[in-house]
């Protein structure tokens, strides 16, 4: 949404009601005080000749106001839009905050989105308020606040962790941004309680808000179907309460995750080698659990499509495909995507899942703690993968394949890609039709808009509720979430695990998609 596009009466109201489903998708900022707020802020509603609404929290403190002490607005979740929409602040966005420009700075962004530095910084200064630089810093001031409140870490080495260049410009920033300085922030959470508890050892406790509702059961039986051994582990506490660890590959190394979804928020410890990589785990975490959609939005249009004045009820009455809050479930990784996805062609998850461990134990590097080692790097399996696997040598050839394309760079597999290009690449590929090359897009990018229509198990859950899969106009751009409807809806009908058969289409050969 740019700084013209945003309706004033329709973000006013949200303030008004403090309605939370908001929150990240705009900030209030007020001229009498000089503050930024998220929608949902408890304090007095402002005045409306006192505000004016802004897109990013970028764009609020490049325009001088600083961030509410009380509603934390660098907490919300993050906005629904940079994955609703596939234009180029979207996907910049969505590279931010992976941590690129702090990698490579704003040539390093520009390069991935294959646009001139001078072009990125004018679209994103005019559709966001802010150019990449600033992006970027309030990007850092949130990662420094994280590590503030929640860590004993040095205050040098937060500066550092965080991606700022000097501790002055940590110091300055922070003062800037949330007025106070740092010491005075840690201080005030120490006394309030607020933060999760300390760091030891380089794990970090975090709660992940997300909005509700959330799909609770479908997120946690996607997680456990598709355990790889060795590679991601779930179990089940005394309690009853589920959890999902693994490690994920991150920019300095490998981070190990524990995930436990909880009502509002998803309780995240991260055990972190290098704490520059914090904001690229969190980042990745949110990613793979779909946190930051707007499900009031998705289901209402969901339940609501084809509905008019003289047909209230719909072409689809029947609503029982629906539960509220489904999410699609996302990636850490997209090489390790593709190439599981591959794996997984024409056999059953278990199966798959065993070939997968098969070749983790072989080609993945040992890693710490309790998970023992890594997905294989692309490199790894190019090389070697062929004495590892097992099954059609077509199908070990074009998974072979499919990683040296990875490895030199042929094949590129990141957020900041439109999806039309990547669904192109990934059908080049030898072994890949247009399911994987689909399913691939979906969860790589979190394109909320892909209908698997060739699947079987959506196709079947279609037929059952009378749903027309060819009319697909009516549901987008939540046709993903039908997706996941549908499958969710026919597997529990059928009261049994899915069999991985039954999650693809026909063979995916080059041949068969033609």
């Amino acid at each position: 949404m740019s700084i013209t596009a945003l309706d004033f009466e329709r973000c006013y109201r949200a303030v008004a009601a403090r309605d939370s489903r908001f929150d990240g998708q705009f900030y209030t900022a007020v001229r009498t005080t000089g503050i930024y707020c998220r929608p949902s802020c408890p304090a007095i509603t402002p005045k409306r000749v006192n505000v004016t609404f802004l897109p990013t929290s970028a764009a609020a403190q490049q325009a001088g106001y600083r961030a509410c002490r009380r509603c934390l607005p660098d907490a919300a979740p993050g906005s629904p839009l940079w994955n609703t929409r596939a234009d180029l602040a979207a996907r910049a966005m969505r590279l931010i905050g992976d941590g690129v420009v702090e990698r490579g700075g704003v040539p390093g962004l520009a390069s991935a989105l294959g646009y001139s530095q001078r072009q990125l910084t004018r679209v994103l200064t005019s559709e966001l308020g802010a150019g990449p630089l600033a992006l970027a810093r309030a990007h850092r001031a949130h990662t420094a606040r994280l590590l503030i409140q929640t860590t004993a870490m040095p205050m040098s080495d937060i500066a550092f962790a965080a991606g700022f260049a000097s501790i002055r410009q940590f110091n300055d920033t922070v003062r800037e941004v949330f007025a106070v300085s740092p010491s005075t922030m840690r201080s005030e959470a120490q006394r309030a309680k607020t933060h999760s508890a300390p760091a030891t050892n380089g794990t970090l406790t975090l709660r992940l808000p997300y909005r509700t509702p959330l799909d609770r059961d479908w997120l946690e039986w996607f997680l456990s179907a598709h355990i790889v051994p060795g590679l991601e582990l779930w179990q089940t506490a005394p309690d009853g309460e589920g959890y999902y660890l693994r490690n994920i590959r991150t920019p300095h190394g490998y981070a190990g995750v524990r995930l436990t979804v909880r009502p509002g928020h998803v309780r995240a410890e991260l055990t972190l080698r290098d704490m520059r990589d914090l904001a690229p785990a969190v980042a990745r975490v949110r990613h793979l659990l779909d946190l930051d959609a707007d499900p009031v939005a998705i289901d209402e249009a969901l339940t609501r499509a084809g509905v008019t004045d003289d047909d209230p009820t719909g072409p689809h009455p029947d609503r029982a495909w629906f539960v509220p809050g489904i999410r699609v479930p996302g990636c850490v990784d997209g090489p390790e995507l593709l190439l599981r996805t591959m794996i997984g062609q024409q056999i059953s998850v278990a199966a798959a899942n065993t070939h997968t461990a098969r070749l983790v134990a072989a080609l993945g590097e040992p890693a710490d703690g309790p998970i023992p080692r890594l997905f294989p790097t692309p490199a790894a399996i190019a090389e070697r993968g062929a004495e590892v696997l097992t099954g059609p040598a077509q199908r070990i050839r074009s998974i072979t394949a499919a990683a040296a394309a990875i490895d030199t760079g042929d094949l590129v597999l990141h957020q900041g890609r439109t999806a039309a290009e990547l669904r192109r690449d990934l059908l080049a590929l030898d072994g890949v039709g247009p399911w994987t090359a689909d399913y691939v897009t979906m969860r790589l990018l979190a394109d909320p808009d892909i209908l698997l229509n060739t699947d079987l198990v959506v196709r079947r859950g279609a037929a059952r509720h009378g749903i027309d899969l060819s009319d697909a106009a009516q549901w987008s751009p939540w046709r993903s979430y039908l997706s996941m409807q549908l499958w969710r809806t026919e597997l529990r009908t059928r009261a049994a695990r899915p069999e991985p058969s039954e999650t693809t289409s026909e063979p995916e050969t080059k041949a068969s998609t033609d």
